[in-house]
């Protein structure tokens, strides 16, 4: 039962990596979605259901038990404090960020200016913040799920987009593994979502992609930043021509 209940919900998780809601299952089902809510409720799915549901997904029943694995006693995010004590070390968070994308400890005092006794004092601190499990050897085992993320508009993220920003954007965007994308337009909300759901699947391909080429060797692999947004868009460049009573007036709400 304790097994079922976990697959359950690895699946709710998946669904929600996807952006899927008990609406676009019931529609697969065709069933009703209050049918759809009692199925997982009483963790009462057959596998011919299971199977169509995964179908939606692009992925089989196995690739899901794997996840399920992988993802039981696993993090899927770190405290604001966690967050925050990373942050306040440059040399923590690079390797971290090191790490999360499945460095050895070789490569990382390879790489980057960062002498061997140090870089094993950092992989102890990931340890104690449960993030890792420092094996003999000075081994790295990730102790977090497919699902691990920083907190939305947490300590790293402000980080970031503080830090980094201009610096990510000072680019021509020329190179073939570069691209810039600038859309303007006007949609109905409908459209709105509609269109956050197709960037969250294109987030979670990211993803998955990220996790299956994380064991090939370091040098066919670099290290790719995405960034995707997606928000109202009254002010800013234009704001200063427009009338005043057009700037009290509300126009589109922000997601």
């Amino acid at each position: 039962m304790a097994q079922t209940t976990a697959l359950i919900k690895t699946l709710k998780k998946e669904l929600k990596a996807n952006s899927l809601t008990y609406a676009d299952v019931a529609k697969q089902l065709d069933l009703t979605q209050a049918s759809i809510k009692r199925l997982f409720s009483e963790e009462n799915i057959s596998l011919v259901r299971l199977d169509l549901i995964c179908q939606m997904m692009d992925i089989e029943i196995s690739d899901l038990v794997k996840k399920m694995t992988k993802q039981q006693g696993q993090l899927q995010h770190l405290s604001v404090a966690q967050e925050e004590e990373i942050t306040k070390d440059i040399k923590l968070l690079l390797i971290t960020v090191c790490v999360l994308n499945k460095w050895t400890m070789d490569e990382i005092v390879t790489y980057y200016q960062i002498a061997q006794t140090q870089c094993i004092q950092y992989l102890a601190k990931l340890d104690r913040l449960k993030l890792i499990d420092l094996l003999p050897g000075n081994r790295i085992k990730l102790r977090v799920d497919s699902n691990f993320g920083w907190l939305e508009n947490g300590p790293i993220q402000k980080f970031f987009r503080l830090s980094v920003g201009n610096v990510y954007f000072n680019s021509q965007f020329e190179h073939e593994d570069e691209i810039l994308l600038v859309l303007n337009g006007m949609l109905s909300k409908q459209s709105n979502a509609q269109f956050q759901r197709k960037i969250k699947r294109l987030a979670h391909e990211f993803e998955l992609l990220n996790q299956e080429d994380s064991n090939l060797p370091l040098d066919d692999r670099i290290g790719i930043t995405a960034v995707l947004a997606i928000r109202g868009w009254r002010h800013g460049l234009f704001e200063h021509l427009q009338k005043q009573e057009q700037i009290k007036t509300p126009f589109i709400k922000k997601y």
